[in-house]
């Protein structure tokens, strides 16, 4: 079989809820280098420093949103790949995590050995930044040249400003939208500045003025994490039909002590509460599954802070997951996919 296979790729998750695996888990995760991006032995103590506490917190909030079929985001996925297998008419669609299971490597080894030498990576995240776009695809690239596997790779690009995914997230969060609601916040996941500055191909543009993201240069905005992100908001806004005052755009998911981009969603659902708005919507865009930052982050905390902040409601708009629209729309941007070099 020499057809063109597909490999969806998304962050992972623990193998279970149990202290061991959110530990081991967190591990694999923190010591990625693109995710840390520090030397060896710098973030080995930071994260041995991290996992002394962490992994049962951590375990506290995965078991509050976990299913019976498991993970969330696990369990989506395998939807969304369901849903892939009727509109990926090539060949087969596998799918694998970043961290946990199953592994890109597993599900590589997988397709070779069925015989597939053609395979598009599909990294399944709208934006690019090194944490999440490069480390699949400098994985994938591991697993080919140490397995000395004979594929031709093509490699799904960031899809934040593509109509097809816009047109699936309009589509997905309309019905939600219609309620009666005071404001829109896009939350999306935050990074530290400096994952964002490293990537500057202009070493002066980044974080050098307040409109930063809105004046970036085609070259600055193919690597600028947070310049993606506001497209991605303003461009669903306009299709939407959301006027100014109506929505706006925070960072979440903030770890350690760096500096990192604002605003931070903590800060501005505080500020909304204050300044009197009852019924917030929270979507988050950097996502195509829900997940603990979804689930766990916004929906129960989230909405823990607002309340006590003096605000009402929020409610949390669910995920792409495994919408029809956006699996059609998905196999169109991985039709487009290039040839990875």
């Amino acid at each position: 079989m020499t057809d063109h296979a597909l490999l969806l790729v998304n962050l992972g998750s623990p193998a279970s809820t149990s202290v061991a695996d959110v530990r081991s888990y967190l591990n694999q995760f923190l010591m990625d280098p693109y995710v840390i991006d520090l030397p060896w032995p710098i973030r080995r103590l930071l994260v041995s420093l991290i996992l002394i506490k962490r992994p049962e917190q951590s375990a506290h909030a995965y078991a509050s949103i976990w299913w019976d079929e498991g993970s969330p985001l696990v369990v989506l996925s395998r939807r969304l790949q369901q849903q892939m297998r009727s509109q990926w008419t090539h060949g087969p669609v596998e799918l694998a995590m970043r961290y946990g299971e199953p592994s890109i490597e597993t599900s590589l080894l997988k397709l070779v050995a069925a015989g597939h030498k053609r395979i598009t990576l599909a990294p399944l995240y709208p934006q690019f930044a090194d944490s999440t776009t490069t480390t699949v695809i400098e994985e994938a690239r591991r697993v080919l040249r140490e397995k000395k596997l004979d594929v031709q790779l093509s490699v799904l690009q960031p899809f934040y400003d593509q109509p097809e995914y816009l047109d699936a997230l309009v589509a997905s969060a309309k019905p939600h939208l219609q309620q009666d609601y005071d404001h829109l916040l896009l939350s999306f996941h935050g990074l530290p500045e400096r994952h964002l500055t490293k990537l500057d191909p202009t070493g002066n543009h980044c974080f050098k003025n307040e409109d930063c993201c809105k004046n970036a240069s085609a070259a600055v905005l193919a690597t600028c994490y947070r310049a993606q992100c506001l497209r991605t908001a303003a461009l669903f806004a306009e299709r939407m039909g959301l006027p100014d005052g109506k929505w706006s755009v925070s960072f979440q998911s903030r770890l350690g002590r760096a500096k990192w981009i604002e605003p931070y969603t903590e800060a501005r659902l505080d500020e909304l509460a204050k300044s009197g708005v009852k019924k917030i919507l929270v979507m988050c865009p950097a996502f195509v599954a829900d997940c603990i930052e979804t689930l766990e982050e916004i929906g129960d905390r989230g909405k823990e802070q607002f309340r006590e902040a003096g605000g009402e409601e929020l409610v949390l708009v669910p995920c792409l997951n495994d919408d029809p629209q956006w699996a059609k729309a998905l196999a169109t941007l991985c039709e487009r996919a290039p040839l990875s070099l």
